[in-house]
């Protein structure tokens, strides 16, 4: 039960990082070349060769990382796809971190035949998952609590399980997840892989590891986002300027998408009020809000309809949002690793980011703890500073149609954009991201013509049917 290698890598370490050089078939590479994966990022580099070997695995890394394509590699690889069975599960803390996975197993399924990925999570009625599975499942993706539903009614059969994945099994730990888990471990068979994904590694990571595997590699990967991309700014504030100096912030740099983090839900629900009393377009994300809430307030802050997401650490876990212009860090978190873990959010695919830091006097503690991880002094600039640039309130670009149908009346995003442009006449780049959920469809249109598009559609058809179209 012992951890029995130690391994720490950086961009540098491996002497090969391209894919060719890893035991995979010609097949399985040719999708990788298809699908842009080139060159293996620091985390695939450091696990592939050990997950390939059959090894159990801790690895260290954040999200962002390249890490689902490293587990997915390795469970793809131990897969007999003519055999109707489930072989490998991957736990997630996050329906809408499942939901990436599912989609990114897929690709990297391509180029086997009739690889069948099924999402088990929360939110989603029991019996049509339940079908899924009686249609023949080699992968589940899915959340503790839904999985254990699926045992328990014996829909879920784990018997010819090979691979077991934990993925973000620090923020499983952190959501109370620890029993849960080991429920759901003690029904796969003894003789399996166990993958385990973590972006820290605190104590009952290594309760997990001796519970459930076998003498683990451990592997850790430096930080993975460009710091140099990244500016970081301090400001000093005190219990009553705080909520404000938010404000300030946002009218001074203007970001079109800003992720603000809280350490409370309290703290959460305080700013989101303050800043929508103060005209700014903002919502809360945090872990008691109902699945549609949170389907509702996600695809809104994607697709660019809302300029302030304001979230905790553990709603945040598993969002994966591109072109995020600033991190605003409202209360200083304790632990420096997370702080890491929030700012590297912004700063991605070689785009510049904005990390903007709020602390009281009382939290300068946790600040010293961050200039020790980072190894290098805080930057400090003065509130006075933060002088409103811009005409006008910050408003969001796009505005989010809500089109109620969605997978269930078999709607697809060409559907919603055919009704848009060849039917009601708009150009392709005033139609923004459209994300369709089971039972209903989000579309992010240009703010100008937001009102227009709801009537259109509303008089007007999708896939040859009438459907009801509100903004949100």
């Amino acid at each position: 039960m012992s951890i029995t290698e130690q391994k720490t890598a950086s961009a540098a370490t491996s002497s090969s990082t391209s894919f060719a050089a890893l035991p995979l078939n010609p097949a399985t590479l040719a999708n990788l070349a298809q699908l842009g994966y080139l060159e293996m990022t620091p985390i695939q580099a450091a696990s592939l060769p050990t997950a390939l070997a059959g090894k159990d695995l801790i690895a260290q890394a954040k999200t962002g990382s390249g890490k689902t394509a490293a587990f997915a590699l390795a469970l793809l690889t131990n897969l007999n796809p003519r055999r109707f069975a489930v072989q490998a599960l991957v736990l997630c803390p996050t329906r809408e971190l499942a939901d990436q996975v599912t989609i990114e197993i897929r690709r990297l399924a391509r180029a086997t035949d009739n690889v069948k990925v099924v999402t088990l999570c929360g939110g989603v009625a029991l019996r049509g998952q339940r079908a899924s599975l009686e249609q023949g499942a080699h992968i589940v993706v899915g959340t503790p609590g839904r999985i254990m539903d699926h045992l328990a009614r014996e829909y879920l059969n784990l018997e010819a399980l090979n691979t077991l994945v934990l993925d973000e099994a620090d923020r499983m730990l952190d959501m109370g997840f620890l029993d849960d888990i080991a429920t759901v471990t003690k029904q796969c068979p003894k003789e399996r892989q166990t993958l385990m994904f973590s972006a820290t590694y605190p104590e009952g990571i290594e309760k997990l590891a001796k519970q459930f595997m076998r003498e683990p590699v451990q592997i850790k990967v430096e930080s993975l986002h460009t710091e140099a991309l990244i500016e970081q700014r301090f400001y000093e504030v005190t219990r009553h300027t705080r909520l404000a100096t938010v404000a300030q912030l946002l009218n001074h740099f203007r970001p079109i998408s800003t992720l603000a983090f809280c350490n409370t839900k309290q703290q959460c629900k305080d700013l989101v009020t303050y800043l929508q009393e103060q005209g700014f377009s903002a919502l809360a994300l945090y872990g008691e809000l109902e699945q549609r809430e949170r389907d509702q307030v996600l695809a809104q802050f994607a697709n660019r309809s809302c300029s302030v997401l304001v979230a905790t650490d553990v709603a945040s876990r598993g969002l994966d949002i591109t072109q995020l212009e600033a991190v605003i860090n409202v209360d200083i978190t304790p632990d420096a690793e997370v702080h890491v873990h929030r700012i590297g959010r912004t700063g991605r695919a070689g785009e510049s980011g904005l990390a903007l830091s709020l602390a009281s006097m009382n939290e300068m503690g946790f600040v010293g703890k961050i200039e020790q991880y980072q190894k290098h002094a805080s930057v400090w600039h003065k509130v006075e500073e933060l002088i409103p640039t811009g005409s006008g309130p910050l408003l969001p670009p796009m505005v989010t149609l809500q089109i109620l149908g969605g997978r269930k009346e078999k709607i697809r995003p060409g559907d919603v954009l055919g009704a848009l442009t060849a039917d009601a006449g708009y150009t392709r780049e005033q139609i923004g991201k459209i994300n369709v959920t089971e039972f209903t469809t989000f579309v992010a249109v240009n703010r100008a013509i937001a009102q227009e598009a709801m009537q259109k559609l509303n008089a007007g058809k999708v896939k040859g049917k009438s459907v009801r179209v509100r903004l949100l």
